[in-house]
């Protein structure tokens, strides 16, 4: 008689061993045994789940010699059994993946997360929490490769599915725990940004991302705050996080609660003897040492030091402005006179304005810098409560900035409020999230994929200043879901504005510069260069598809965003960011001067920038061709639109 193999009694029993805890060899006993019987009884789906199991639990055990015979086989089997590209395949990949980043394989497991983000986004929805999790794991394999611009993509991709998907994202354990990840991550950029030699990566670049890892850490104690889940062991997570961070922008003072509060939730969680816990409380107690120490050496060296001549505590940016302003006087508002509304509420700062874009430095401060928020409801609630709300938010903003401002505030906003009784759009307060769209960019929702028309009279600018910015609440999901949309550009609207780039950069700087210095027309020349400049900038970004880099903003932040951009690991042109810089420094010489080399150096640039693009659009499998005239890549760009829409092929 055949023997028989049973999947459900084998999970059943599997879970009862872990739960009472039993030795790693019973465990061991039971999986091979269970392999033997899933093989005698021909049920390869059933080895398949006791494969799939196994992977898991050698990797726990860091038993990475014997999973890789376990990994190889799974996959052949799989493969055997016809399931690629299903859901079971794509499980097995990830698990395969998971092992193989665990022995420290990173290519292989690289290679497998690859596979299975490409099977699953063929057969999974859009917004499948499969995804997320895989995104998840990928941005993992990225930290450990010390690549954390592109973990921060995964993370942020999976956390835009989990706030699409959440029914309440202000109470979702896993939104948390990713938040608290990419505090993480935006921490190890700045490491990485400190470290490197670049001249293009500031002081002011490391300050932004640490100031955006605290941010994200803050939002990650609110959202475990809200789950009631303050003592969970990933909260401790986020309070060393975002101590840590504290500390690293010298706000020691400050600092000091969060890891003292860690201390105590690592405490309940591993117990007050482990050594996780004794060893973070010894960092602590480092930590409290070096804050008397700045504090002696301050009154020892100053015992009478004025107020003026403190130290000047790093500036707060803008974001971080209204996100302080949100939570200790908008929400607070909230909770109290519209407790019926808040679970409805989406909140944030979007739109105009440098802090929006995360490029606001001191001078920035000299206008409209002061705690503003946006607040957007449906449509139904803003009939409602639009008006009696906003009247609730100027009272709140102006008790706040008269409490907590300063005079330059103050007047700033007193400004503002005289200018939008004037006419002047505003950029804070109360919005329906339709209105909002349309006050930005004339539509009130993104156009469809169908109406390509539409989405070609949005210029770039515009969309960069929709999609920009931070979201702190959305339990809805509404205001999230519609701002994304804006990001999904159609893949065939991106590609004909590619080949309008490529007109344009071949026009202005291959074509017509050239003619422009054979008449010695220098202004012109500068137009030209202008043109050249801004059509590859835009090219950049559309290359590098908008949900991934957005969008180019306006021509003030195109530099301060292409820098940023080229930065990051995995980016398509990350190389033309400094030819271009050093061309706008040869071309007032080289305009002006008909006889200085910097003419000839000019063109030379320009050539190897056009080089280097015809080798992007190749890479991106857009062109077969070699040519890096860029007018004559057009055609072989447009052939991949596959719409006949007329407004894609002018």
């Amino acid at each position: 008689m055949t023997q028989q193999f049973d999947t459900h009694q084998f999970m059943t029993t599997l879970d009862a061993l872990f739960a009472e805890h039993a030795s790693p060899e019973r465990i061991d006993d039971f999986l091979q045994e269970a392999m033997v019987t899933a093989e005698n009884a021909g049920d390869n789906a059933g080895l398949l789940a006791v494969l799939n199991e196994t992977m898991g639990f050698y990797r726990s055990q860091e038993r990475h010699d014997e999973n890789q015979w376990i990994v190889q086989r799974s996959l052949e089997l799989a493969i055997r059994m016809g399931l690629t590209g299903t859901p079971t395949w794509v499980t097995t990949l990830i698990n395969a993946a998971t092992a193989m980043r665990a022995a420290q394989h990173y290519d292989q497991a690289e290679d497998l997360y690859d596979q299975a983000l490409a099977a699953a986004q063929n057969i999974c929805d859009p917004n499948d929490r499969t995804l997320a999790a895989l995104h998840n794991n990928r941005s993992m394999l990225f930290m450990e490769t010390d690549r954390p611009e592109q973990a921060r993509d995964e993370l942020e991709q999976a956390l835009r599915i989990m706030q699409q998907q959440s029914p309440d994202t202000q109470r979702d354990l896993d939104i948390a725990s990713s938040l608290t990840n990419l505090a993480q991550v935006w921490q190890a950029i700045a490491h990485k940004q400190a470290a490197t030699s670049s001249p293009h990566v500031s002081e002011m670049e490391v300050l932004q991302s640490l100031h955006q890892a605290l941010t994200t850490a803050q939002q990650a104690l609110d959202a475990f705050h809200a789950c009631n889940q303050d003592n969970d062991g990933h909260a401790a997570a986020a309070l060393i996080t975002y101590g840590n961070v504290l500390v690293e922008l010298g706000r020691i003072d400050e600092a000091l609660p969060s890891l003292r509060r860690a201390i105590d939730v690592l405490a309940l969680n591993y117990g007050p003897d482990s050594i996780r816990t004794k060893d973070f409380a010894e960092y602590v107690h480092s930590i409290e040492e070096m804050a008397n120490q700045v504090h002696a050496e301050v009154s020892s060296s100053s015992p009478h030091i004025s107020e003026s001549q403190q130290p000047m505590a790093p500036r707060q940016t803008g974001m971080e402005l209204s996100r302080e302003f949100w939570n200790t006087a908008v929400r607070p508002m909230l909770e109290q006179e519209f407790p019926e509304l808040l679970p409805r509420i989406a909140a944030g700062l979007v739109g105009h304005g440098s802090e929006c874009f995360g490029f606001d430095d001191e001078i920035s401060q000299d206008h409209d810098f002061f705690p503003r928020v946006c607040i957007w409801l449906t449509p139904e609630d803003f009939v409602q409560y639009g008006q009696t709300l906003q009247n609730a938010y100027e009272t709140t903003q102006l008790a706040y900035v008269r409490e907590h401002g300063n005079e330059q505030q103050l007047g700033q906003l007193a400004y503002v409020q005289e200018e939008q009784s004037k006419g002047r759009t505003a950029r804070d307060g109360v919005f329906s999230i339709p209105q909002f769209f349309e006050g930005l960019t004339g539509q009130a929702q993104a156009p469809r994929s169908d109406e390509p028309h539409l989405w070609l009279m949005l210029d770039e600018t515009t969309l960069a200043t929709a999609t920009n910015g931070r979201i702190f609440a959305d339990p809805l999901g509404a205001f999230s879901k519609a701002r994304q949309a804006f990001l999904l550009m159609p893949d065939d609207v991106r590609i004909a504005l590619i080949s309008r780039r490529l007109g344009m950069a071949s026009q202005g700087g291959q074509a017509n510069l050239p003619r422009m210095f054979a008449r010695n027309d220098a202004s012109a020349a500068m137009l030209c260069i202008t043109e050249f400049v801004h059509a590859i900038t835009s090219l950049v970004f559309l290359m590098n598809e908008p949900i991934r880099a957005g969008y180019c903003p306006y021509y003030k932040w195109q530099f301060a965003a292409l820098r940023k951009l080229s930065a990051r690991p995995a980016m398509m042109l990350d190389d033309v960011c400094d030819p271009l810089e050093h061309i706008l420094q040869l071309s007032s010489e080289a305009c002006f001067n008909p006889d200085s080399p910097a003419r000839k150096e000019l063109t030379e640039t320009i050539e190897l920038i056009c080089n280097r693009v015809t080798c992007g659009l190749q890479a991106a499998g857009l062109t077969s061709s070699a040519h890096t005239f860029l007018e004559w890549q057009r055609p072989y760009v447009e052939e991949h639109i596959s719409s006949s829409d007329p407004s894609l092929h002018k």
